[in-house]
């Protein structure tokens, strides 16, 4: 089992499709349309929102993705990044 469908585990089908969906335009670079936000005070890690989920991620040399969290919005979704 792969680390993407260990994350995954989680979150119903319905979920996994948007999640797949958000990756997929995050590593061809179709960004339009995503709800990105850059996180205060981080210098390279970013959100992105679709409805109760969040993907963050950090954008490192040569513009590679690095995804940190897959998660539902919580207290506890932004914390020890």
């Amino acid at each position: 089992m792969d680390e993407l469908d260990r994350l995954l585990k989680r979150f119903s089908e319905k979920e996994k499709a948007i999640i797949r969906d958000i990756l997929e335009r995050l590593k061809t670079g179709r960004r339009q349309g995503l709800h990105i936000e850059k996180l205060t005070g981080y210098a390279n890690i970013f959100r992105v929102s679709k409805g109760r989920i969040r993907i963050i991620y950090s954008v490192e040399e040569g513009n590679k993705i690095y995804i940190l969290r897959i998660e539902r919005r919580a207290e506890k979704t932004y914390r020890d990044l």
